[in-house]
């Protein structure tokens, strides 16, 4: 069977960087911090009281307000940044078999702050006081399913949950359905809203999170020497896929062609990376081999780079294992010391920002790289953005079970 060419044709951000692609990539190529202290709740007396928030977004400026109380944080975002997506891709989904229009969403955690509320519900107030929407607000798939059911989409709809892997494993599943022709359009992407004190609490007990509340746009440095764990974040983040045939037939921009996915599982521990990097290695392989490139014609990686002790260390060991010499000089930058981390959310941004990185030649830059780490002696492309041409990129996603996700994204040329 020959295989589908596969491109991206609209993007739509809900970040603590904007709530639209022209201020968020302005933001991020300017090395502007997300990170702020927390207002989704009262943080008192929690060892971490920063997070990279959403800002300014009211959700009825895209979702109808009887909806609105029967849907999550999460799928407000996913909803949102759908909406902007189609509009950024001229797509019209009348004009479009829906039938093979599809939704392949990523969210390692769903309705977090809805389980919360539900739970206060029931030990205050009793069992017969919880919301009867409370399961199909609170379940992960329910960012694809609402999707699906306001635009009248009946094709595939999945949901993929593999932590902070999830929205990059979307992507690439989304990316093999158009490939063997199975739809003509994919929405893919992932969604999180996990800033709640439970959210919270849970990771501080990981000793996952920074500590480093007295100054939070300091407080993400990925590869940096005195990184102390990682900056939480919010968003969606969604792109719209197409085969090229389909993409063309319609005259639809094109921003970057994916031409590559490649997965494995490190098999070693249920939060620490394998510390020879060893399942990142098989990953990036996989998504090279598949993408019939070789590494040395790789231009810029989009790290995974959470700005943890051991994660960033396995991460650049990786690197270093595909790449040998060439990783000394290769472009490999960490946005989540401007976003944040977006959990299940995070493969989706980050795949926006490559996209956008081959589109107009700009890599965004690691902010709070100040301290080299001889274990991590990457070109982190360091607190300044880099104007260089990129035809090729990689997005990379490590998630807690050991979920390694690489996709390989190119210029596109007709």
């Amino acid at each position: 069977m020959i295989k589908q060419r596969v491109v991206v044709t609209g993007m739509g951000v809900i970040s603590p960087l904007g709530t639209d692609i022209k201020t968020f990539w302005s933001n991020l190529t300017q090395g502007t911090s997300g990170a702020g202290p927390i207002t989704r709740f009262d943080p008192a007396g929690f060892n971490t009281r920063i997070a990279a928030e959403v800002k300014n977004f009211n959700p009825a400026d895209f979702i109808d307000k009887k909806e609105l109380r029967r849907m999550d944080r999460f799928t407000h975002f996913a909803l949102a940044a759908t909406k902007i997506a189609l509009e950024d891709a001229g797509l019209d989904l009348t004009r479009v078999d829906r039938d093979r229009v599809g939704v392949v969403l990523g969210s390692g955690i769903g309705g977090l702050e809805t389980l919360e509320e539900q739970h206060n519900v029931l030990l205050n107030r009793g069992p017969n006081r919880i919301s009867p929407f409370f399961i199909p607000m609170m379940i992960p798939n329910m960012g694809a399913g609402q999707i699906a059911i306001t635009y009248g989409l009946r094709g595939n709809n999945i949901t993929m949950v593999s932590a902070c892997a999830s929205s990059n494993h979307a992507l690439g599943e989304s990316f093999r359905l158009l490939q063997r022709k199975e739809m003509d359009v994919v929405i893919s992407g992932g969604s999180e809203a996990p800033i709640t004190p439970l959210g919270i609490a849970g990771f501080i007990a990981m000793k996952a999170l920074t500590a480093n509340n007295n100054a939070p746009e300091k407080a993400s440095r990925p590869f940096d020497l005195k990184r102390d764990g990682f900056l939480i974040g919010e968003g969606a983040a969604i792109l719209i896929l197409e085969t090229l045939e389909h993409a063309q037939k319609r005259e639809a921009k094109i921003y970057a062609e994916i031409i590559g996915y490649g997965t494995s599982c490190d098999a070693y521990h249920i939060t620490a990376p394998d510390p020879s990097g060893f399942g990142a290695v098989l990953a990036l392989k996989r998504a090279i081999q598949d993408a019939c490139i070789e590494p040395d014609m790789v231009d810029y990686i989009n790290a995974h780079g959470t700005s943890t002790p051991l994660g960033d260390k396995a991460e650049a060991t990786a690197i270093k294992n595909v790449f040998g010499e060439k990783a000394q000089n290769l472009p490999v930058s960490s946005t989540k010391s401007m976003t944040g981390h977006l959990l299940g959310g995070a493969g989706g941004l980050e795949a926006i920002i490559c996209a956008l990185t081959i589109y107009h030649g700009i890599i965004p830059p690691t902010i709070n790289y100040e301290y080299p780490d001889p274990e991590c002696d990457l070109d982190v492309v360091p607190n300044q953005a880099r104007v260089s041409p990129v035809k090729i990129a990689l997005n990379n996603s490590l998630g807690f079970g050991g979920h390694n996700v690489v996709l390989v994204f190119k210029e596109f040329r007709k």
